[in-house]
């Protein structure tokens, strides 16, 4: 599993024309599924993020989590983070997980971050063409990886 993580003040993801998904302050969870990967891997992802202490505390330090200022996640499933460009110019997705296996654990990845605390989880659709738009806050991102 992989997630790109953008702390924002906002994001929305727009699918046909209409809003699918939107918070304010919280984190935009860019999410891809590799084949290897479980529920148990993605119920560890969950926890993390929700734990992260990313957002700051009265002197500006690092030092508040997402369930501590009550913010928003959005997923948006992302097989794109499985891309290999190591040869020619046409990227290979044959790391990311096939569409039946992925698309269940992205569920699961937004109902384990909901399970863990996350006061409001929101999604895009899988396989859907999206428009995703955010204001990163900070900027803060992560590339987190699932070990």
């Amino acid at each position: 599993m992989r997630v790109v993580l953008q702390r924002v003040s906002q994001a929305s993801v727009v699918v046909g024309g209409e809003v699918v998904g939107a918070i304010d302050a919280g984190y935009l969870l860019l999410t891809g599924i590799g084949p290897d990967d479980t529920e148990v891997a993605v119920e560890r992802m969950a926890q993390k993020i929700a734990g992260l202490r990313l957002f700051p505390d009265a002197r500006g330090r690092f030092d508040r989590s997402l369930r501590d200022v009550g913010g928003g996640a959005l997923v948006v499933s992302q097989f794109t983070l499985f891309g290999d460009v190591s040869k020619g110019r046409r990227p290979s997705f044959v790391g990311a997980a096939r569409p039946e296996q992925a698309s269940p654990l992205c569920d699961h990845f937004a109902a384990a971050l909901r399970a863990a605390g996350v006061s409001r989880v929101e999604t895009g659709v899988f396989g859907a063409d999206m428009q995703v738009s955010l204001t990163n806050d900070g900027p803060v991102t992560l590339w987190l990886d699932e070990a």
